[in-house]
């Protein structure tokens, strides 16, 4: 399966059950290109989560991580929910980032850290899912105020989420990462 990498920003929502609670995520898929770098940090502000995908397989990709992450402090809370997510890890042969480089990165940065392939569906729900819940923890402990985000969770090889709670919309976000 070869999949287009994202163009700009693609959005998408689900609802899911969390604690018997509806939560919405609508998720911004944003372009992980340097050239749509400027377009795609305004997508972080009110944002209460963000997922950064990186490709196992493409090392450059994993280098700018540290770019994207920056990104996303400089325009989140500092309790914004950041799960790192190393893709296509179906290609163990190919990689050219090993978990346990990633996983040291994610420590040392204070991100939450999963691996998934998005051509088998290995851990891509569970990555929306986890982060949700985790942000979905901090609205209940006061962390996180969700009168102050901007209605959802957010993607960029960089990808953001914002999440919002109450609404029965059935859209579905995309079952796989583009990047």
């Amino acid at each position: 399966m070869n999949l287009p990498h994202t163009l700009g920003v693609e959005f998408g929502a689900k609802v899911i059950d969390i604690n018997n609670n509806h939560v919405k995520l609508q998720v911004w898929d944003t372009a992980g290109q340097e050239r749509f770098r400027s377009v795609t940090r305004s997508y972080y502000r009110g944002s209460a989560g963000a997922l950064l995908v990186y490709d196992v397989t493409r090392r450059e990709t994993f280098i700018h991580l540290t770019n994207w992450l920056t990104d996303c402090r400089n325009q989140t809370t500092p309790n914004t929910v950041i799960l790192m997510i190393g893709n296509k890890c179906d290609l163990n042969d190919q990689r050219q980032v090993s978990s346990e480089e990633a996983k040291e990165f994610a420590q040392e940065n204070n991100l939450l850290y999963m691996e998934t392939s998005a051509k088998m569906g290995t851990n891509v729900e569970e990555s929306f899912v986890s982060t949700a819940k985790k942000i979905f923890s901090n609205i209940e402990r006061g962390t996180i105020d969700a009168n102050t985000m901007d209605s959802g969770v957010s993607f960029p090889v960089s990808s953001m989420m914002h999440a919002s709670a109450l609404s029965d919309s059935s859209s579905q976000y995309p079952s796989t990462c583009q990047c």
